[in-house]
Formats: structure tokens, sequence, C-alpha cells
């Protein structure tokens, strides 16, 4: 299935760098750092939890294919892997697509939380604080 509406569903084929028979790579309009690639389903689906075994399948053995291409093409010192699900978590395009992001020694001065540091003071609530 296809929506003609969204951007990611009309990515024109030369954006593409890799693809298997279930998922595409590509990198990000808006990298938040070199390298940032975007892996998706090819069927559109808004989220991860709309999406069947099959596309997860096809989008992690894309992740795997992206990560060894960026190991070459990059040499980073790490990754990070995220998926926005939904407006309040951020997710602006609503056709599910997993962000790869190589990270770098010396990127940010302390790299410790990881994206803990998009969530604001760093933490949720625990049950005990509710």
């Amino acid at each position: 299935m296809i929506d003609n509406t969204c951007p990611f569903c009309t990515l024109p084929q030369e954006r593409v760098v890799l693809e298997n028979e279930g998922a595409l790579a590509f990198y990000d309009l808006f990298p938040v750092q070199r390298g940032h690639m975007l892996v998706i389903p090819k069927r559109h689906v808004a989220t991860y939890f709309d999406a069947s075994e099959q596309d997860i399948a096809a989008i992690h053995r894309l992740i795997v294919d992206a990560k060894q291409r960026l190991d070459s093409e990059f040499q980073p010192d790490g990754y990070n892997l995220g998926v926005n699900i939904g407006k309040y978590a951020g997710q602006t395009v609503f056709h599910l697509h997993f962000h790869l992001i190589p990270r770098f020694k010396g990127d940010v001065p302390d790299p410790r939380g990881g994206v803990r540091n998009a969530i604001p003071h760093g933490h949720a609530e625990s049950a005990e604080e509710r």
C-alpha cells in the first residue's frame, strides 16, 4: 500500500541508498550527524505498532546493512538507533522510520545518557514520584 501524499511513499529512487524486499534506506535530509540515515518499510504504515512482523524483519536486516555501509564510509565510534511514535514523541512524517545515527568521539561534550538527553529533566517520573 502506498500513500501518494506521503513523502516517503513518493521518495525519488535516486535518494535510495540501500533496499531489500520490504525496506528502503536513505540519508536524512535534515541530519543531526553526518551519515544520519532513515530506514523505512516500503509498505505505508504510520508507526512501529502498525507494522507487521515481516515489515520489522525487513527493516532490521536493512539497519544491519546500513550500519555496515556507515562503518565503511564514516568510521563512527557508536550509534543511536531510534523511532518516534506519534506526534507527542516527535514524529512528523507518519510513515514508520528508524533513525540510524552515527556518533563520533567528541561530537558532544558528554555522551552519557544517549537519547535520554532528548527528554526534559533526563528521566520520566518513577512510580514512586507519581
